[in-house]
């Protein structure tokens, strides 16, 4: 089959690797329909987190079962499934507490030895643990389809941020991010009942989808005049919940600095580029919370699954380019110049 790989730093190809096979009796054998690019490969394509020449990339994607392994119940070929961005066993502790990111024998997708999401098939392990079937007449909406593939990672995702800022009915957040993660944190707020939503970005065509999405005010600042433009928003006060999904230390401090005492930051923004760290005492002094992680998205997506099968969530905006296969080296090269903010791959 055909796959993308990375050898360096911008050196995206897609070649000829084998075929997934199943090698377990809990596998199965997907052939993919959608896959994405993400935010956090770029940091792989920009070099800044290590990879081995020649190994797979991508962890986004959806698609129809084509062979299953003999211990697998819940899958058999021809169903139309999505898999979070990690795969688990569905069966230990961690599982069960709905933290399927800690699972001992789980793992990424396009880590050394496994498939990536951004090819032709992909072997899923622990399927009965891992995939979430949908409905088969999904494949014949693509806007449907597009949007489903967001259950994959960003839509959990930013869900993940709001409930660990502890977004509620009638609060005021604020979201630090104007990427597909962020859109989605605009989303799941919005979701969430709250009342306010600010959203931070310069970029129109991304601010436009954040009002969409149910923003109610943008800034466009940065920094300290960020943090002036959102406490003048709030009457001096800050945000009750914050979303930082963007993951530097700039932009930590930006969430700390427009929350509003006593409230909570979710963060998921992948840590990259921190220098000097963030001074506790100042989310200490003023009882500012700080939770997030790897979204356990799989915990997520069947009480996400029913609002975008009927509507009330329509992530698709996010995925504003489409490629096949082929196109994904200049994928790559468009989100990371920001020509595109989410590309979407049509195996």
């Amino acid at each position: 089959m055909r796959a993308t790989v990375i050898h360096a730093p911008h050196d995206i190809r897609v070649e000829e690797v084998p075929d997934p096979r199943v090698q377990e009796p809990t596998d199965v054998v997907v052939r993919v329909l959608r896959a994405c690019i993400c935010g956090s490969d770029l940091w792989a394509y920009r070099g800044e987190s290590a990879r081995q020449p020649g190994q797979r990339i991508g962890h986004e994607f959806l698609g129809v079962v084509e062979e299953a392994g003999s211990q697998v119940a819940g899958f058999a070929p021809g169903d139309l499934v999505v898999a979070p961005f990690v795969w688990s066993d569905g069966t230990c502790e961690y599982c069960a507490e709905g933290l399927h990111t800690s699972c001992p024998r789980g793992g990424f997708w396009g880590t050394v030895g496994s498939d990536g999401g951004q090819g032709e098939a992909v072997r899923v392990p622990f399927a009965d643990g891992t995939l979430v079937k949908l409905p088969p007449a999904a494949v014949s909406d693509d806007r449907l389809l597009t949007g489903l593939l967001a259950l994959s990672d960003v839509l959990g995702t930013g869900h993940h941020a709001a409930v660990g800022a502890g977004v509620r009915r009638g609060s005021t957040v604020a979201v630090v991010g104007d990427g597909a993660v962020g859109l989605c944190g605009v989303l799941a707020a919005r979701r969430l009942g709250a009342e306010r939503i600010i959203a931070l970005g310069r970029h129109r065509a991304r601010t436009d989808i954040a009002k969409t999405f149910g923003a109610t005010d943008i800034v466009a600042a940065r920094g300290e005049a960020a943090v002036e433009a959102v406490r003048e928003l709030t009457g001096g006060q800050g945000a009750h919940a914050v979303i930082e999904a963007v993951g530097t230390e700039q932009s930590m401090r930006t969430a700390v600095g427009i929350a509003r005492d006593g409230g909570a930051i979710g963060y998921v923004g992948v840590p990259h580029g921190s220098g000097t760290g963030l001074d506790l005492s100042v989310l200490f002094d003023r009882n500012i919370a700080l939770r997030g992680g790897v979204a356990p998205v799989r915990a997520y997506i069947p009480e996400l699954l029913p609002d975008v099968l009927d509507g009330t969530v329509d992530p698709s905006p996010v995925f504003d380019v489409t490629v096949g296969l082929d196109g994904v080296p200049e994928g790559y090269r468009a989100m990371d110049e920001r020509t595109a903010l989410k590309v979407l791959v049509k195996p």
